[in-house]
Parts: structure tokens; sequence; C-alpha cells
């Protein structure tokens, strides 16, 4: 498959910056079509973009013979059903993160996958952006000596819509249509960060809690768990703290210092050890997911080997179902 002509399933905010321009910057790759439940959302998103097809059917995208490839930029819930459709059209699909909105539905994915043997990649781009790059390479590097411990804290105020006494809730605080609340939208990112570091987690248990009373998904948690190599990590996510406590940060914790950043504030990296403290900057590229698209198209064009597959990206759903007792 050389020349890539991709189909969106959903044209929101995530396309508008983070993902849809990187698919027409790589070198045999473009859009040839989107699709939304609102037509003049459709309409409007592609005459904008020079996009020469729009639906209102996901199906019918799916079934254009000018698609080769489907990009699934939809609300969690409908994830497995789109990836699976696209994928038993003989269609590679790229799935927004987190894969699905539980880990069952995740495990159909790869099923479905394995028996079509049509790929099904997922949008954990941070792995590949070079800020974490940078922190995975100080801990191969051994820079920080033997890692002992994990720690995640994440802390922000409710967001304006959190207040909003609608009569449908922004879908993120849906759980039948998120999996979960901001923690299943947020945690991912990190969860996958730590698990392409230190291997997949293969413990986790936790608390949840619905602190402020604004809506009814989880608003608080606390996750104990384990990696397959033993080393143990802990964290603590809250969607109603005050401003006082806000917070985005892990810190790995080796036998020779630590290093501590950002997943979403991309502040400067923090490695301590007995020679001091240095700040590291490291800058990302304008498409925070151009460099996971690229290798996505490069390993459907034959030119390379894309990891971020569905499989790869599966445990974090386990770890996340985990955390909040779905199981």
């Amino acid at each position: 498959m050389k020349e890539l002509k991709w189909g969106f399933i959903g044209c929101g905010e995530v396309t508008e910056i983070k993902s849809g321009p990187a698919f027409s910057e790589v070198e045999g790759s473009t859009v040839v079509a989107v699709m939304s439940r609102t037509e003049e959302r459709a309409r409007t998103y592609a005459v904008k973009r020079g996009i020469p097809k729009w639906y209102t059917d996901a199906q019918e995208l799916i079934d254009d013979p000018d698609v080769n490839a489907v990009y699934v930029a939809t609300p969690p819930s409908s994830h497995a059903t789109y990836a699976i459709m696209s994928m038993k059209a003989g269609k590679p699909v790229y799935v927004e993160k987190p894969l699905a909105a539980s880990y069952e539905d995740c495990a159909r994915i790869n099923r479905i996958s394995e028996e079509t043997g049509i790929p099904c990649f997922v949008a954990y781009y941070r792995r590949y952006l070079p800020y974490f790059q940078k922190v995975k390479d100080i801990v191969n590097n051994g820079i920080i000596g033997k890692m002992v411990n994990v720690h995640v804290r994440f802390a922000v105020p409710p967001r304006e819509l959190d207040y909003t006494k609608q009569k449908e809730l922004p879908w993120r605080l849906q759980p039948d249509i998120a999996g979960g609340g901001y923690f299943y939208d947020l945690a991912p990112h990190q969860l996958d960060l730590l698990q392409d570091i230190f291997g997949v987690i293969v413990e986790a248990r936790g608390i949840r809690a619905n602190r402020g009373g604004l809506y009814n998904a989880e608003d608080s948690v606390s996750a104990c768990f384990q990696f397959e190599n033993g080393l143990p990590g802990s964290g603590s996510w809250c969607f109603v703290a005050h401003e006082s406590a806000r917070e985005d940060r892990i810190e790995l914790i080796g036998d020779q210092g630590s290093v501590s950043f950002s997943v979403f504030d991309y502040a400067p990296i923090k490695l301590h050890t007995s020679e001091g403290t240095q700040k590291i900057t490291v800058p990302n590229p304008p498409y925070v997911q151009y460099p996971l698209i690229k290798n996505v198209i490069e390993h459907l064009q034959g030119i390379g080997i894309c990891e971020c597959t569905s499989v790869s990206a599966t445990p974090v759903n386990w770890a996340m179902d985990r955390i909040l007792g779905k199981f």
C-alpha cells in the first residue's frame, strides 16, 4: 500500500490541530473523506481543508473505494464498532486513545485484527515525541541508576463545563460513552508512557470517589500498580482540586537519582543526581501526532514498523478497568 487515502470518522477538536494536518504532511498520504453525524460539520470541515468528500454515515465512508485507510476520532464507546467495521472491510485503522471504553472491547478489536490480518494502530502519540523519548533515554542509559519506584500526580480544578447544569454532560463525563470520567480520558497517556518504558502493568488496584458532586463519574482516584519487571508504582488523580494544588507530574525514582516530567504541560524535565539538578527543555513538533502518524504510514507502506498497535494499547485499558473496579 504505497498511497494512503484516509477517511476520517469524526472531525472534532482532536483532528483540528493534534492529528488532522499531519495526515497530509507525510509523503504518500492524503485525506480524501470525512464523516460526522452532523452534515454541516462534515461539509464545513471538508470544504475548509479541501477534502473532496464528506459523509454522515460511517459505513458509506468505509465502503468508499477511494478510502483505503480509516482514522477513528470519535468518543471511545464507538471505537470498537468503527474499528471492526473498517478491518472487516479490509482497511487498516488508526484509532484515538484510549483504544476503547473497556478492556473487553479492546479484546474484540484484537480478535478481529488477528482474524482479518488487518492492522489497528492507536494514537498513543506521546511515546514518539522527543520530550518523552528524552525521559526514556535517561532511564535506559542508567543515569538515575536502578529504578525503585514510580509516582504519578495529577490535579486540576473543575472545568467551566463541569459546573454547567446541562441536559447532557460533555461526553468525557459520561461513563457509558467515555469508559469513565476524566480519569479514563487523561490517565491513558500517562499509563501508556510508563508501560512503554517499564513494560506491562500486571497488577493494579484502586480507590475511586466522587468528592465534588458536580457529575456522577469519579472525580478522584488513587491507585497502586506493579510492572512486569517488579517495579512498583502509584498514582493519584483529582479533577476537582483547588487551584493551589494544580499539578501534572510523574516522578521516576532510581537508586542514583530521579527524573520528573509533565505529561500535558511539557514543563522542563528535571533530572536530579549526585552531580546536582538539571533542567532539560525538549521542543515538540507543531502537530504532536505527526511522529506517530508518520510511523503508521511508513508501516503501511512497507518501509517501517509501528509498534503502537491495538495489542500494545490494550494493557492500558486493563489497568484502568482494574483501578476503577470494573472487574
